[in-house]
Protein backbone atom coordinates (compact mmCIF):
# COMPACT_ATOMS: atom_id res chain seq x y z
CA UNK A 1 0.00 0.00 0.00
CA UNK A 2 2.97 2.38 1.15
CA UNK A 3 4.31 1.67 -2.29
CA UNK A 4 1.92 2.82 -4.54
CA UNK A 5 1.22 5.63 -2.44
CA UNK A 6 5.08 6.30 -2.99
CA UNK A 7 5.21 5.81 -7.12
CA UNK A 8 2.03 7.90 -7.03
CA UNK A 9 3.91 10.71 -5.23
CA UNK A 10 7.32 10.14 -7.73
CA UNK A 11 4.82 10.51 -10.52
CA UNK A 12 3.42 13.44 -9.55
CA UNK A 13 6.69 14.99 -8.80
CA UNK A 14 8.46 14.16 -11.94
CA UNK A 15 5.59 15.93 -13.91
CA UNK A 16 5.84 18.93 -11.11
CA UNK A 17 8.98 19.66 -11.94
CA UNK A 18 9.05 18.97 -15.34
CA UNK A 19 5.67 21.31 -16.08
CA UNK A 20 6.86 23.67 -13.44
CA UNK A 21 8.18 26.55 -15.48
CA UNK A 22 5.54 26.40 -18.43
CA UNK A 23 3.06 26.68 -15.68
CA UNK A 24 4.62 29.52 -13.88
CA UNK A 25 4.29 31.40 -17.13
CA UNK A 26 0.99 30.74 -17.77
CA UNK A 27 0.13 31.98 -14.58
CA UNK A 28 1.75 34.85 -14.59
CA UNK A 29 0.33 35.71 -17.85
CA UNK A 30 -2.77 35.51 -16.23
CA UNK A 31 -2.30 37.07 -13.59
CA UNK A 32 0.42 39.51 -14.16
CA UNK A 33 1.77 39.11 -11.34
CA UNK A 34 4.83 37.10 -10.03
CA UNK A 35 3.15 36.27 -6.42
CA UNK A 36 -0.03 35.45 -7.84
CA UNK A 37 1.35 33.54 -10.26
CA UNK A 38 3.64 31.41 -7.78
CA UNK A 39 -0.01 31.02 -5.47
CA UNK A 40 -2.20 30.26 -8.61
CA UNK A 41 0.13 27.56 -9.40
CA UNK A 42 0.66 25.95 -6.26
CA UNK A 43 -3.33 26.09 -5.53
CA UNK A 44 -3.41 24.18 -9.27
CA UNK A 45 -1.20 21.60 -8.33
CA UNK A 46 -2.71 20.81 -4.63
CA UNK A 47 -6.21 19.80 -6.41
CA UNK A 48 -4.35 18.20 -9.08
CA UNK A 49 -2.09 16.16 -6.54
CA UNK A 50 -5.66 15.14 -4.61
CA UNK A 51 -6.85 13.29 -8.05
CA UNK A 52 -3.39 12.65 -9.45
CA UNK A 53 -4.72 8.95 -10.19
CA UNK A 54 -6.99 10.10 -12.51
CA UNK A 55 -4.89 13.08 -13.87
CA UNK A 56 -1.91 10.73 -14.34
CA UNK A 57 -4.16 8.43 -15.92
CA UNK A 58 -5.75 10.80 -18.63
CA UNK A 59 -4.14 11.00 -22.29
CA UNK A 60 -2.96 14.47 -21.67
CA UNK A 61 -2.32 15.06 -17.79
CA UNK A 62 -1.10 18.74 -19.09
CA UNK A 63 -3.91 19.76 -20.74
CA UNK A 64 -5.87 18.40 -17.61
CA UNK A 65 -3.95 20.08 -15.48
CA UNK A 66 -4.03 23.89 -17.19
CA UNK A 67 -8.35 23.21 -17.55
CA UNK A 68 -7.59 23.33 -13.39
CA UNK A 69 -5.82 26.32 -13.35
CA UNK A 70 -7.82 28.05 -15.71
CA UNK A 71 -10.93 27.18 -13.75
CA UNK A 72 -8.80 28.15 -10.05
CA UNK A 73 -8.27 31.70 -11.85
CA UNK A 74 -11.87 31.95 -13.23
CA UNK A 75 -13.17 31.12 -9.80
CA UNK A 76 -10.96 33.69 -8.14
CA UNK A 77 -11.56 36.10 -10.51
CA UNK A 78 -15.44 35.75 -10.22
CA UNK A 79 -15.42 36.42 -6.11
CA UNK A 80 -13.29 39.42 -6.08
CA UNK A 81 -15.11 42.37 -7.81
CA UNK A 82 -11.89 43.90 -9.03
CA UNK A 83 -9.00 41.78 -9.95
CA UNK A 84 -5.57 43.76 -9.79
CA UNK A 85 -3.59 42.83 -13.07
CA UNK A 86 -0.49 44.73 -12.56
CA UNK A 87 1.53 46.18 -9.79
CA UNK A 88 1.83 49.48 -9.14
CA UNK A 89 5.51 49.53 -10.39
CA UNK A 90 6.91 47.42 -12.70
CA UNK A 91 8.89 45.17 -10.17
CA UNK A 92 6.37 41.88 -10.91
CA UNK A 93 6.25 42.37 -14.51
CA UNK A 94 10.31 41.65 -14.94
CA UNK A 95 10.55 38.80 -13.08
CA UNK A 96 8.98 35.65 -15.14
CA UNK A 97 11.99 33.27 -16.15
CA UNK A 98 11.31 32.16 -19.92
CA UNK A 99 11.83 28.92 -21.37
CA UNK A 100 15.12 29.55 -23.09
CA UNK A 101 13.50 29.01 -26.36
CA UNK A 102 10.49 31.45 -26.40
CA UNK A 103 10.95 33.99 -28.90
CA UNK A 104 8.93 36.37 -26.90
CA UNK A 105 11.12 36.08 -24.05
CA UNK A 106 13.87 37.39 -27.00
CA UNK A 107 12.01 40.43 -27.71
CA UNK A 108 13.31 44.18 -26.32
CA UNK A 109 9.26 45.14 -25.80
CA UNK A 110 8.46 41.96 -23.60
CA UNK A 111 7.41 44.89 -20.87
CA UNK A 112 5.44 46.36 -23.26
CA UNK A 113 3.56 43.72 -24.01
CA UNK A 114 2.91 42.47 -20.42
CA UNK A 115 1.11 45.62 -19.64
CA UNK A 116 -0.71 45.89 -22.54
CA UNK A 117 -1.79 41.99 -21.66
CA UNK A 118 -2.48 43.20 -18.33
CA UNK A 119 -5.18 45.51 -19.59
CA UNK A 120 -7.23 42.54 -20.81
CA UNK A 121 -10.63 41.60 -19.48
CA UNK A 122 -9.80 37.91 -17.56
CA UNK A 123 -11.41 36.37 -20.25
CA UNK A 124 -9.99 37.98 -23.64
CA UNK A 125 -6.30 37.56 -21.60
CA UNK A 126 -7.05 33.67 -21.23
CA UNK A 127 -7.60 33.43 -24.72
CA UNK A 128 -4.82 35.39 -26.06
CA UNK A 129 -2.39 33.54 -23.61
CA UNK A 130 -3.43 30.23 -24.71
CA UNK A 131 -3.93 30.97 -28.22
CA UNK A 132 -0.73 33.06 -29.34
CA UNK A 133 1.48 32.72 -26.36
CA UNK A 134 0.55 28.89 -25.26
CA UNK A 135 0.25 28.14 -29.07
CA UNK A 136 -3.15 25.50 -28.36
CA UNK A 137 -5.62 25.11 -31.02
CA UNK A 138 -8.53 26.85 -30.57
CA UNK A 139 -10.17 23.39 -29.62
CA UNK A 140 -7.76 23.10 -26.92
CA UNK A 141 -8.08 26.30 -25.74
CA UNK A 142 -11.80 26.14 -25.33
CA UNK A 143 -10.82 22.88 -22.79
CA UNK A 144 -8.79 24.49 -20.78
CA UNK A 145 -11.63 27.50 -20.64
CA UNK A 146 -14.48 25.63 -20.68
CA UNK A 147 -15.91 27.06 -23.39
CA UNK A 148 -17.30 26.88 -27.12
CA UNK A 149 -14.66 27.09 -30.07
CA UNK A 150 -16.64 30.42 -31.14
CA UNK A 151 -16.21 31.65 -27.83
CA UNK A 152 -12.53 31.35 -27.53
CA UNK A 153 -12.85 32.95 -31.80
CA UNK A 154 -14.50 35.80 -30.87
CA UNK A 155 -12.46 36.32 -27.27
CA UNK A 156 -9.19 36.07 -29.04
CA UNK A 157 -10.18 38.53 -31.76
CA UNK A 158 -11.49 41.28 -29.50
CA UNK A 159 -8.39 41.07 -27.12
CA UNK A 160 -6.12 40.69 -30.42
CA UNK A 161 -7.89 43.89 -31.28
CA UNK A 162 -7.49 45.59 -28.63
CA UNK A 163 -3.61 44.82 -28.21
CA UNK A 164 -3.24 46.08 -31.45
CA UNK A 165 -5.18 49.70 -30.29
CA UNK A 166 -1.99 50.53 -27.54
CA UNK A 167 0.47 52.96 -29.08
CA UNK A 168 3.37 51.43 -27.64
CA UNK A 169 2.39 47.93 -28.86
CA UNK A 170 1.94 49.12 -32.51
CA UNK A 171 5.55 51.26 -32.58
CA UNK A 172 6.91 48.45 -31.76
CA UNK A 173 5.03 46.32 -34.80
CA UNK A 174 6.16 49.12 -36.93
CA UNK A 175 9.37 49.06 -35.87
CA UNK A 176 9.76 45.60 -35.93
CA UNK A 177 8.78 45.65 -40.10
CA UNK A 178 11.07 47.95 -40.87
CA UNK A 179 14.26 45.54 -39.88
Amino acid sequence: MGDGKQTRDEEFQSFMVGRWPRLMRTAFLLTGEQHAAEDLVQSTLEQVYTAWRRVGSADDPEAYVRRVMINVHARKHRRRLREFLAPKDDSGLVREVADTGDRIAQADDRSALLKALAQLPARQREAVVLRYWEDLTETQAAEAMGCSVGTVKSSAAKGIAKLRAIPALAETVTHERRK
